[in-house]
């Protein structure tokens, strides 16, 4: 290997390491909270936020808050964790979120660690937003993500895990979708209260005391979930009729053998012939024989690192082959006979 590609591994691993480990410096935000403006500025300007356009803005260091992290005021925004972690005091029955964003539209938050709020986000009277790739854990009023009134949203590829009461609330909210999200040791994974025709697939429910609550909210479509293991009930219906399939595959339950002991598979199809009542409101037609395959979502601040090294090892082996190549006999032939053609 030679020189320069010998620096620009080097180079390469510096910023992977970087990108993987977050060497990133931490900042006290412990007098104020830190906020987007509706003019796009960043208050306080030494917060750690940096945004070329005023449209995306990206953390640049951790933050450590004693009441709200980061208020948002502004529409048509993203911002950009990458990989940062933002922490509260922990107090426990108070109202500070780690996130919050009240009346505004088109907001996505992604790729960040928010740990021991009150609410880890906190979406109000909001819609069109999206929340992806965040771990969200001990958050300890009523929700680690709390929507309410908040309206065609995305959550996706979040990490819900830990929280001592519930991991996601749905207040009054319709037209939301939870895919690949991953639901893990909290009391109630989500609590869904007067909310309407939301779709909830390809999420796992593992090791929680309930999988998912739904008081008072019907019309919601539920299918290639998992729930697993969960302690109290995989879910607890009050005055709520849902949809639990999509026409062809439901859920996979975890005790839906010791419900349906005679059941088998019809012509192989990886689903059920018994239905999986729930209630008497609710009923999973298509329930799955096997786990479906959440795919967990990959971190974006991660691809370019990772893309350059793989990059830089193909360039590696290629040049490996041509050195070989050039030194194989008929080669070495070629090379001392210059003047004469290299035939079959």
């Amino acid at each position: 290997m030679n020189r320069a590609v010998l620096v620009l591994l080097t180079i390469l691993c510096l910023l992977s390491v970087s990108s993987i480990t977050g060497l990133i410096h931490v900042v006290k935000a412990e007098s104020a909270p830190i906020y987007i403006n509706a003019d796009g500025s960043v208050s306080p300007s030494t917060a750690p936020i940096y945004s070329a356009d005023n449209i995306t803005y990206t953390l640049t260091g951790n933050i450590s808050a004693a009441t709200d992290g980061i208020l948002i005021e502004r529409n048509n925004v993203v911002l950009n964790g990458a990989g940062c972690t933002m922490t509260g005091s922990g107090s426990g029955s108070g109202v500070n979120a780690g996130i919050n964003v009240t009346r505004q539209s088109n907001v996505t938050i992604r790729n960040m660690t928010i740990e021991n709020f009150g609410f880890s986000i906190d979406l109000e009277y909001s819609s069109n937003c999206t929340l992806s790739g965040n771990t969200v854990t001990t958050s300890s009023r009523m929700g680690s993500i709390m929507l309410d009134f908040s309206n065609n949203d995305v959550l996706s590829g979040n990490n819900v895990t830990a929280n001592p009461i519930d991991g996601i609330v749905l207040g009054s909210c319709s037209n939301d979708t939870l895919s690949g999200n991953d639901f893990t040791n909290n009391d109630w994974s989500i609590y869904s209260d007067y909310s309407f025709n939301n779709i909830l697939f390809g999420n796992n429910f593992a090791n929680n005391s309930i999988g998912i609550y739904f008081d008072s909210s019907s019309n919601n479509t539920i299918y290639n979930n998992n729930f697993v293991n969960n302690t109290f009930s995989q879910v607890y219906s009050s005055d709520s009729t849902n949809v639990w399939d999509n026409g062809s595959v439901g859920n996979y339950w975890s005790d839906y053998l010791t419900k349906c002991p005679n059941a088998t598979q019809v012509d192989s199809s990886g689903v059920w012939n018994t239905p999986y009542v729930i209630d008497a409101n609710n009923t999973d037609y298509y329930p799955l024989a096997v786990p479906y395959a959440v795919v967990p979502e990959f971190p974006s601040f991660l691809v370019l690192p990772l893309f350059l090294i793989a990059t830089l090892l193909a360039v590696i082996i290629c040049k490996k082959k041509a050195v070989k190549t050039s030194q194989s006999p008929l080669s070495l032939i070629c090379l001392k006979s210059p003047s004469e053609l290299c035939t079959p």
